[in-house]
């Protein structure tokens, strides 16, 4: 059986998130501590005592959903699980990417949280609010949707953004050409087509002057080749390179989150279960409506931590 680790992205976010494992496993615990460190601030009481409003806030959900995956994974390795034993590929969506970096050993978690603090800054700050948009086009394929906001865009941005699974595509740019194109999906066929409560218009050319700005921090961090290889969102394929991936960290804040083409890719190298580490249960409904042989486990609590770690026993 091969195995893959996925982390989530943006919107998995909950108040409360990771507290148990915190409580249970010191190795858990010692994530937030050292993610509180490395951004001078207590995220963590904001995770698991503040308010839904400000976890929300792009510049703190990005590292409070990293550490919350990597509690995870070290209540994992507390149990005896080694990922560069168990898994053959990691992935994640969107800021999972580095969630899965920091997992596979590529990234500390002190400079990943450092990278996510200002990856959320630049995002945010790159388009003024209420400039950009981004809408979930459901029940339509990736090239019909990428046809849509193409058409839509007449001469603004509108780009596909997220490939997420073969009947949902996000769309992302100025917000006047999403409006369009959600009557464009509509008229298309759409089963439903909706803007989505965020505060940016996420992997589109809008977002250029965050790149700039993660290309010359990526250029001040250390990275070294992860452990098991990465199925990077921008391309679709696994890499290993830390030059190779450097490039890709700083495309993927303008590129589209290939998700789709990533499961078909893991599928095909032999991936036949995923595991997600962190909060909710996104990734794993995606990846059953793209590749329904993969076996899906999340595990966000020490109670899914437990079965994990029994079902690799009994193996």
């Amino acid at each position: 059986m091969s195995r893959a680790f996925v982390f989530p992205g943006q919107g998995a976010q909950v108040i409360g998130m990771g507290a148990d494992l915190a409580a249970t496993y010191p190795a858990a615990r010692a994530v937030f501590d050292e993610v509180d460190e490395a951004l001078g601030q207590k995220l963590s009481a904001l995770i698991w005592e503040g308010e839904q409003e400000a976890l929300t806030l792009t510049e703190n959900a990005q590292p409070a959903l990293m550490a919350t995956s990597l509690a995870a994974l070290r209540a994992l390795e507390t149990e005896g699980v080694d990922l560069a034993q168990v898994a053959s590929h990691v992935a994640g969506h969107s800021l999972g990417e580095y969630s899965a970096l920091a997992a596979a050993g590529a990234i500390s978690v002190g400079d990943t949280a450092r990278l996510l603090r200002i990856r959320g800054r630049a995002m945010q700050q790159a388009v003024p609010v209420g400039v950009g948009a981004m809408a979930a086009l459901l029940g339509l394929d990736f090239e019909a949707a990428r046809d849509v906001a193409q058409e839509a865009a007449q001469g603004e941005v509108c780009q596909a953004a997220n490939d997420n699974d073969p009947g949902q595509v996000v769309v992302s740019g100025h917000k006047g050409a999403v409006e369009r194109a959600l009557d464009l999906a509509k008229a298309r066929g759409a089963k439903r087509a909706m803007l989505l409560p965020v505060s940016a218009p996420f992997h589109c050319a809008l977002m250029a002057p965050a790149a700039e700005v993660m290309a010359a921090a990526l250029a001040e961090v250390t990275i070294t080749a992860p452990v098991v290889p990465l199925v990077a969102n921008v391309r679709a394929t696994a890499v290993t390179d830390p030059a190779e991936i450097r490039t890709l960290l700083v495309e993927q804040v303008t590129g589209s989150v290939r998700w789709r083409e990533s499961v078909i890719y893991m599928a095909a190298a032999g991936v036949t279960e995923i595991w997600e580490i962190g909060a909710g249960k996104a990734l794993s409904g995606m990846v059953r409506r793209i590749e329904r042989e993969i076996a899906c486990r999340a595990i966000g609590s020490p109670q899914d931590v437990t079965s994990a770690t029994e079902s690799l026993a009994g193996a």
